[in-house]
């Protein structure tokens, strides 16, 4: 496994013997959700090139607040995937424990390029830490 790598103020690569793993944290949900996203996003890598600049609402539900952490971030996964986009831009309203609207802001690719397959639940748990949210994720690749 490559060293960990440095994803900003808000997060750090994690290293784990299988897959890849990010600490993530936020002042609440929401921008622990949305720093989710664009720490996911950054593991990934940057695909160069691509076409014309997109925009897509997403509607993602949960049991509770990891839940909902999980189907976000693969929703957006898949949403990459299905429809060769990347999404460097999230905006998120009505964030709740188990509910979150939101609009994703990327370009459409050529071609898929993510190496990123799910995110996961393994040791999943959002935690208060010095007043902030604070979670560890693991996604398989």
């Amino acid at each position: 496994m490559p060293a960990p790598h440095n994803l900003g103020a808000v997060s750090t690569e994690v290293e784990h013997t299988a897959d890849r793993a990010f600490r993530v944290r936020g002042g609440n949900l929401a921008e622990l959700l949305e720093n989710a996203a664009q720490t996911m996003v950054a593991l990934g890598g940057e695909p160069p090139g691509g076409k014309a600049f997109i925009q897509r609402a997403l509607e993602v539900e949960g049991s509770d607040p990891e839940t909902l952490l999980v189907n976000w971030l693969n929703e957006i996964l898949f949403l990459e995937q299905t429809y060769r986009e990347f999404y460097d831009h999230f905006l998120l309203s009505d964030v709740s424990d188990n509910h979150l609207r939101a609009q994703l802001y990327g370009r459409q690719l050529d071609h898929s390029v993510t190496c990123l397959k799910a995110v996961t639940f393994h040791n999943l748990e959002i935690k208060e830490s010095s007043g902030r949210l604070e979670a560890t994720i693991v996604v398989d690749v």
